[in-house]
């Protein structure tokens, strides 16, 4: 089962974030041979979705990193979105992470 974790994102900002996975025992995850993909969407429903830039970090550590650059975070709405997190190899895929992201709108632009 994926881990529950929101996230806040500033709309017109560059978003990273790094994630720790343990095994149900409480155990690192090995992310050796695994991929990682993520996707945020205003509802399940959506045909729009905005991708992070996901990537396995430290494979012998279980840590992914998301990120989003400006340009990305400032094209999208201000407001309460859907996201989760997939890894996935040649042999298997699970989801790790789901939640809410909110965007929080720009002042400065």
């Amino acid at each position: 089962m994926a881990t529950i974790t929101n996230l806040y994102i500033d709309q017109g900002t560059t978003f990273n974030t790094v994630v720790d996975l343990t095994n149900q025992d409480g155990t690192v995850m090995d992310l050796q041979g695994y991929t990682v993909a993520a996707q945020m969407r205003k509802s399940y429903q959506s045909s729009t979705a905005y991708n992070f830039v996901a990537t396995v970090e430290d494979e012998a550590a279980g840590q992914i990193k998301l990120s989003l650059d400006p340009t990305t975070s400032s094209s999208m709405q201000a407001g309460r979105y859907l996201y989760d997190v997939e890894i996935s190899s040649n042999i298997e895929t699970f989801r790790v992470l789901q939640g809410i992201a909110i965007i929080t709108p720009e002042i400065t632009r």
